[in-house]
């Protein structure tokens, strides 16, 4: 019961706080963007755009762009639910309110963004805690994005299919169906990621945790690969939601620490003379192995996503089909390649977080006393 009521929490802690957080790094990277496209010339294709669309969070889920015999572009999307809240109250509704130029109630839709027609500024996260904007002077977008909706559609496969084999284990011991091919690699991260680097005592605690973040990193790095609706969405390389993954570790990790971590970190086994060099190194320690965390996993997949529109990208710069016979063979290569890259990288932060939680709860001290013992 333990176990079911710990796998959920995660599960909500991941959908809830990722939200929140992604909101706060697109309302930032979109502009970067916006920069971008506003220097590139409006003719023609514009690879930056195309790249910067896909990778990116939007109001809204673009299917396809067409065009008429006049050149005039219509794009087709999916509208998601805009939730705002500002000095009037609450708005929702769907983002096809605002698309395409219209306006309600005071926003719009721009590059899949939703904007205030009245100049009113989004609300920030790290701009509200610093004090450079006022709580009564923007607004908050806490809109269902492109993004958010894939997380809770990953979520509820894994609902799914998790449920589904702890009870077909209540009538049989066997697995079956996705069972037989889940279960091996449920030993696995058991055999070879928890036991080996919490212990054979205490890995089971963070079982829980292990399996719902590689399973989550895992599922959604395939679907970011698939190019159609309801998958596709860059989910995995938005730096918020590897953030949030990687401060959970983080705080895993502290409240798990025993007395023999801190000691370490505060009393490092040192001359007493290099504590003011080797407390502030460890201290940092504390929050660069997150951030290390957090970076490589948005790095990697964010890179193999740039890599394959890039490179079909190609085709339409240069305006010759012959090109493909080059450059889709190759974008075919490294699509195959980022199926591996997507168990790898749910593997590595599985493996990484493991080991950081090995040593906030290794025992160095019982340890010391078993050998002493021993000899």
């Amino acid at each position: 019961m333990n176990r079911k009521i710990s796998s959920l929490f995660f599960a909500f802690l991941f959908v809830f706080i990722s939200s929140l957080a992604s909101a706060q790094h697109e309302s930032e990277g979109e502009k970067s963007a916006e920069k971008v496209e506003n220097k590139e010339a409006k003719d023609g294709f514009n690879a930056t755009t195309m790249i910067m669309e896909h990778i990116g969070d939007s109001n809204e889920w673009h299917l396809w762009t067409t065009k008429d015999d006049s050149g005039e572009e219509h794009h087709v999307s999916i509208p998601l639910p805009v939730i705002i809240k500002d000095n009037e109250g609450w708005h929702t509704f769907l983002s096809s309110s605002i698309a395409h130029g219209h306006e309600h109630d005071g926003y719009t839709l721009e590059h899949g963004q939703v904007v205030s027609t009245k100049g009113v500024e989004k609300a920030t996260l790290f701009s509200i805690i610093s004090g450079k904007q006022k709580s009564n002077e923007v607004f908050f977008d806490l809109s269902v994005t492109k993004n958010a909706a894939s997380m809770f559609l990953s979520v509820l496969f894994m609902a799914v299919v998790f449920i589904g084999m702890a009870r077909n284990y209540k009538k049989s011991q066997l697995p079956k169906g996705i069972g037989k091919f889940m279960e091996p690699v449920i030993v696995f991260i058991r055999d070879e990621v928890a036991i080996p680097n919490i212990g054979s005592v205490k890995y089971k605690r963070y079982m829980p945790y292990l399996l719902t973040a590689f399973f989550f990193i895992w599922i959604n790095n395939l679907f970011g690969l698939i190019p159609f609706f309801p998958f596709g969405a860059n989910l995995t390389g938005n730096i918020a939601i590897t953030a949030v993954l990687a401060i959970i570790t983080l705080l895993i990790t502290l409240f798990s620490a025993n007395k023999d971590y801190w000691k370490h970190i505060f009393m490092p086994p040192v001359p007493i003379l290099l504590y003011p060099i080797m407390v502030p190194i460890e201290i940092i320690g504390i929050f660069t192995k997150p951030f290390a965390l957090m970076m490589r996993l948005f790095a990697n997949v964010t890179a193999g996503h740039i890599m394959i529109l890039a490179i079909v990208s190609l085709i339409f710069i240069f305006k010759t089909p012959l090109l493909g016979f080059a450059s889709v063979p190759l974008a075919l290569f490294v699509s195959v390649l980022e199926l591996l890259v997507a168990a790898l990288q749910a593997y590595i932060f599985t493996v990484l977080s493991a080991l950081f939680i090995g040593i906030a709860v290794a025992e160095h001290e019982h340890e010391h006393g078993h050998e002493e013992h021993a000899h």
